[in-house]
């Protein structure tokens, strides 16, 4: 069955192909609805849009996997920086503390005209070291922290700041791989 990755990201691109399955990548190309307040809630909503509008446009057998992760400190839900000022002020609240990855996975599996679907959000936490301001301001310079959620990626030159993760690496990174290769094993047997 043919395996569809609903996202842009680089970095779900790089973790799906871990897995060893092949697949396609077809942007969902929508905007993005948020009526839920929980962070699991809105990652699962999310990861569903993402993955619905893909699948509207699907009329084959196939297995859509959309997904969608934030950043939550003290129950503040971290996205993407807006610009340098909104970086440093994400990376300066998060260093010496500890705070929560969320990211929600919708999986849709067509068989016979039918969807039938699986809803997951997996949560890590993560321990960032104390930063000094000239530390915080030498990493946004790098650029790596403008497109991602809490204005930070655990794969690339931040990892020197990360002290402690309590769970998945790879859910930090944008895809817990070993929960979404468990559904797929399932869905293919």
């Amino acid at each position: 069955m043919r395996l569809i990755l609903a996202s842009k990201s680089p970095r779900r691109r790089e973790l799906l192909a871990q897995i060893g399955l092949p697949f396609v990548v077809r942007e969902s190309c929508l905007t993005e609805e948020i009526k839920e307040e929980k962070p699991e809630e809105i990652v699962k909503s999310l990861a569903f849009q993402k993955a619905e509008a893909v699948a509207e446009r699907e009329e084959e057998e196939a297995v859509i996997l959309g997904a969608d992760t934030v950043v939550v400190l003290d129950g503040e839900i971290l996205g993407k920086p807006k610009d340098a000022e909104d970086a440093f002020r994400m990376l300066q609240a998060l260093q010496g503390r500890e705070h929560t990855v969320c990211t929600g996975v919708a999986l849709l599996r067509r068989t016979a005209g039918e969807w039938e679907r699986v809803l997951f959000a997996e949560k890590t936490k993560v321990f960032v070291r104390p930063m000094s301001g000239e530390e915080i301001r030498a990493y946004i310079a790098t650029g790596e922290p403008m497109d991602k959620a809490g204005a930070y990626g655990i794969q690339g030159r931040f990892a020197v700041f990360v002290e402690k993760i309590d769970g998945d690496y790879a859910n930090v990174v944008g895809l817990p791989v070993s929960r979404v290769y468990q559904v797929l094993k399932k869905w293919r047997q």
